[in-house]
């Protein structure tokens, strides 16, 4: 690529739900900063091919592939072809997931979307990270992108989300004391507002989370990857089990 600052340079890395919003923000950093990159999609396929070229075109080596994240076998499977197509895994980040509201008791609950809603966000974490540990160099990072809700929940209605990424956050930790002996890093990104078509910053939701916030806006997509640049690369090689909130002061 024609950055000359590139600290993932030689890295290969699979980013699950990279074709748009978070994903695919991750995706551009860890291109710009020199990664070799898979990623994976679940609908658009225009958008991903995009994406592909648009990396291609800046000196980037990219592909994408689709996969459900809620079907284990297919996100055992996008491991496998990342692995073989990048010859070697570095970093994995555990980017997609869907995002089901609901009250508790509520008698027109979609019970189909709420079992969907885990089988993504809590089941296709743990598949891609069971299928690619195996695989994984020594050394290696995993970063999964979860939510400031987790821990403070920003209105009712959300607890079945919040819940899922509460689990891959208790994962994160107890993943880090089983690859800690292969000094693999295991960490989680809390988002707060940020601005995508999952949540845009004059959504239904946007005036309840500004006001949360000390800084008093959204973020954007990009300020969520260059925090997992930064876990990625090679400054944060001491940090594991850790949990970094990016939320302008949402949980302060």
């Amino acid at each position: 690529m024609t950055v000359t600052n590139q600290p993932l340079a030689g890295k290969a890395a699979l980013v699950t739900g990279g074709s748009r919003g978070i994903g695919a923000a991750i995706v551009r950093r860890l291109a710009r900063d020199g990664a070799y990159i898979v990623f994976s999609y679940a609908a658009s396929a225009s958008g991903a091919d995009s994406l592909v070229k648009e990396i291609e075109a800046s000196g980037g080596r990219a592909l994408a592939i689709k996969a459900d994240q809620g079907v284990a076998a297919e996100v055992s499977a996008l491991v496998r072809k990342a692995h073989a197509f990048l010859g070697r895994l570095d970093i994995l980040v555990n980017s997609a997931g869907v995002f089901v509201t609901g009250m508790v008791g509520d008698p027109e609950t979609d019970l189909a979307a709420f079992d969907r809603q885990i089988d993504i966000n809590v089941k296709g974490v743990v598949a891609a990270v069971r299928a690619a540990v195996p695989l994984m160099s020594d050394g290696g990072r995993i970063v999964s992108i979860g939510t400031t809700g987790a821990v403070h929940v920003p209105f009712a209605g959300a607890a079945d989300y919040v819940a899922t990424k509460a689990a891959v956050a208790a994962y994160t930790r107890g993943w880090s004391r089983d690859l800690g002996p292969r000094n693999i890093t295991v960490n989680i990104i809390q988002p707060g507002a940020i601005n995508t078509d999952m949540n845009p910053q004059d959504g239904p939701f946007a005036e309840t989370l500004i006001k949360l916030a000390a800084l008093g806006r959204y973020g954007q997509p990009e300020d969520i990857a260059a925090a997992v640049a930064f876990l990625a690369g090679p400054d944060a090689g001491y940090i594991t089990g850790a949990t970094l909130n990016v939320d302008g002061g949402q949980s302060a």
